[in-house]
């Protein structure tokens, strides 16, 4: 195989895989062993950020874009008329090692299209992973994405060399998913999510006893929900999202924004692009649920489907249940505190901790970086300094609204004069 026509399927199937947005930190802790490649220890992944702030990135591609569905949202869909190309397995196995030798890439993320039937496919993307493992002796992290319908044996060898794996949900309801991709069944992705489950289960029993039990996917699995093309509203989304994350444990749920990107009669017209701000509305509603104590039908609920879009999830909640407030900084417990607007957990946990030595007052709470824009509305303290208790939600958020857009004119103007 010559240079260029790796390079030409290079182009396509790392192009094809820029739609999957389930690229994430580890979370593993595979270390280097018997002088072998790279390892996973504390890294993040695929240009993201680790938790100290570094950026760093993995190959990620597809193993083929030829695909038997012809699903509505997929671009490689196969309908779709665009160029099609299939690596070999050891073709990816030396892209990853090149790559890193050249210090280009920290792990690999691999995905497919589906060719033949789901057991070829997760076949071959796990001899990738095993050979990698086996005959490079390559640690770094390995990110494979699991095929829906693919049998317990296959699942099973996928997380002994896999570090995550990861099976896309694709649609969020069962209708959705019915009407897009009739070819497809839900429970050929509920499938190999309960075995990955399950094998990670008794992974950890397993280690308790044994202390060599080789290791099962240690960074998890996730999934990816495609927003916006089939019709769901946020309440929908977020209750799928819950119950993911409750039966499988999953380590996170990403939302993708549908882009159309070409005409279909059951799909959003072109132009009609998912905002922004609805991906980042859902991502921030994701996590008030898995950090700071929150259930999904206190966010959205039968009565209030839709996520706001002018303010964020956390606020909203504040603003619908003021009868919650205020909260006394003092007294307060943690779950209480956590769901002030402006106080994120750390300062949640500065606070707790301060407030065993003093009394705290509103210099104190500046001096531990307490966002007192919003949550002055909120709270009380220490303080003889009037505090106005008699503001009704929407004056509250009108101040909010307008305190917010004053900040980032200073904030565009101080860019400006760097530049004047």
């Amino acid at each position: 195989m010559s240079f260029e026509r790796i390079k030409e399927k290079l182009n396509i199937l790392a192009d094809a895989a820029k739609y999957d947005v389930s690229c994430s930190s580890s979370g593993s802790n595979r270390a280097n062993k018997n002088k072998g490649l790279g390892d996973a220890t504390g890294m993040g992944i695929c240009h993201t950020y680790t938790e100290d702030g570094r950026c760093v990135s993995l190959l990620k591609i597809l193993l083929t874009n030829h695909c038997i569905f012809d699903c509505a949202y997929c671009v490689t869909r196969k309908s779709n008329d665009i160029k099609r190309a299939a690596f070999k397995v050891q073709e990816v196995v030396d892209l990853t090692i090149n790559f890193y030798r050249r210090n280009y890439i920290e792990g690999l993320f691999l995905s497919s299209g589906i060719f033949k039937n789901a057991d070829y496919t997760m076949e071959r993307l796990v001899s990738v992973a095993k050979k990698l493992r086996l005959e490079e002796n390559f640690n770094g992290y390995i990110h494979l994405k699991s095929i829906p319908g693919a049998s317990d044996e296959l699942m099973r060898e996928a997380g002994l060399y896999a570090d995550r794996l990861s099976v896309n949900i694709e649609i969020p309801t069962k209708e959705g998913l019915k009407r897009l991709a009739p070819d497809k069944n839900r429970e050929d992705f509920i499938k190999p999510m309960k075995k990955v489950k399950n094998e990670i289960i008794q992974y950890k029993a397993e280690k308790k006893i044994i202390r060599s039990t080789p290791k099962y996917a240690p960074a998890g699995q996730s999934t990816q929900m495609i927003i916006g093309a089939s019709g769901e509203n946020d309440y929908q989304i977020m209750t799928a999202s819950n119950f993911f994350y409750k039966k499988f444990n999953l380590k996170r749920v990403y939302y993708s924004g549908y882009v159309p990107i070409s005409y279909d009669s059951r799909l959003p017209q072109i132009g009609t692009e998912v905002p922004m701000l609805r991906e980042n509305r859902l991502y921030q509603t994701d996590w008030l649920m898995r950090f700071y104590g929150f259930h999904v039908n206190e966010i959205v609920n039968e009565t209030h489907q839709h996520l706001d879009l002018d303010i964020d999830p956390k606020l909203s909640w504040a603003l619908r249940n003021i009868h919650e407030f205020p909260v006394d900084v003092n007294r307060a417990d943690k779950r209480m505190l956590a769901r002030v607007p402006g106080l994120g957990m750390k300062s949640v946990y500065k606070i707790l901790h301060a407030r065993k030595f003093r009394q705290l007052n509103w210099e104190h709470l500046k001096r531990l970086g307490v966002a007192l824009n919003r949550a002055q509305y909120f709270i009380v303290c220490n303080s003889n300094v009037y505090e106005r208790r008699d503001l009704e939600p929407t004056k509250i958020k009108g101040l909010i609204l307008q305190n917010s857009k004053s900040k980032f004119r200073k904030a565009t103007s101080s860019q400006l004069n760097l530049f004047g």
